[in-house]
């Protein structure tokens, strides 16, 4: 739980984790800044890998990358059914809930039918840091487009809402992302909103947008907002730079 009591979301375009022979992946300096928020010296992180379908292999890696930090690290898996008896007391314990990208859609029917969108908002509320990359930064966000039904993404538009926002992720490595996201925006099909390009990371306190972040000196992160004339105005936001990057 983040000390100043503040409602925290760190929503990463891409890039959570880099490449590592030993451990196969590595927390890059975005889930650093992540911990940092809960402000404790060992701080309690939950990870959800319910949009890669709670898989074991990828629970593996989620626990073999975060034992190479400094804190408590559980998981929260709703296959076959879910490993935690009390859900709500175990999110609300934690000082970060992590998330991990995948289907965005199949990850909202499912916390919608155990319940964890309404928990999680409760967490957000109270203090724990909420993050995630891909669907794990889609989700907190009204919408924003998603390869959840095929190879040709489309508009999603039924994310959690706690951010009252559209958002745009990998933004500069996948070439259908961001002419479908102005189009949304532009159409209406999505409010406005902000993008993030690969190690870049979106961080809002409460519902406020205050800085974007990134370990990459080409990462930028945007406002796309309508121009009022049927196209959209994209903004550059300079993300401040990391330590380690």
């Amino acid at each position: 739980m983040s000390t100043d009591g503040q409602p925290h979301i760190l929503a990463i375009g891409g890039g959570t984790f880099v490449p590592n022979d030993r451990y196969g992946l590595s927390p890059s300096p975005l889930l650093r800044y992540a911990l940092d928020l809960t402000g404790q010296d060992r701080p309690r992180v939950c990870f959800l890998p319910t949009a890669l379908g709670d898989g074991a292999e990828h629970i593996a890696r989620g626990y073999a990358a975060l034992s190479t930090l400094d804190a408590e690290v559980s998981h929260l898996a709703l296959f076959p059914m879910p490993n935690i008896a009390d859900m709500r007391s175990h999110l609300l314990s934690q000082d970060l809930i992590y998330v991990f990208g995948g289907s965005v859609a199949n990850l909202l029917a499912l916390w919608r039918l155990h319940g964890l969108d309404r928990i999680l908002r409760e967490a957000w509320e109270q203090g724990v840091v909420l993050a995630g990359q891909s669907a794990g930064a889609l989700c907190w966000h009204v919408g924003g487009n998603t390869d959840s039904f095929g190879p040709e993404l489309r508009p999603l538009t039924d994310g959690l809402g706690f951010l009252p926002y559209s958002c745009g992720v990998h933004y500069d490595s996948e070439p259908q992302r961001r002419p479908l996201l102005q189009r949304s925006v532009a159409e209406g099909t999505l409010p406005a909103g902000y993008a993030a390009d690969e190690g870049v990371g979106l961080h809002y306190v409460g519902t406020e947008l205050v800085q974007a972040i990134s370990y990459r000196a080409e990462g930028r992160a945007y406002r796309v907002r309508p121009d009022g004339e049927g196209a959209v105005e994209e903004t550059v936001i300079e993300p401040r730079m990391l330590a380690g990057a």
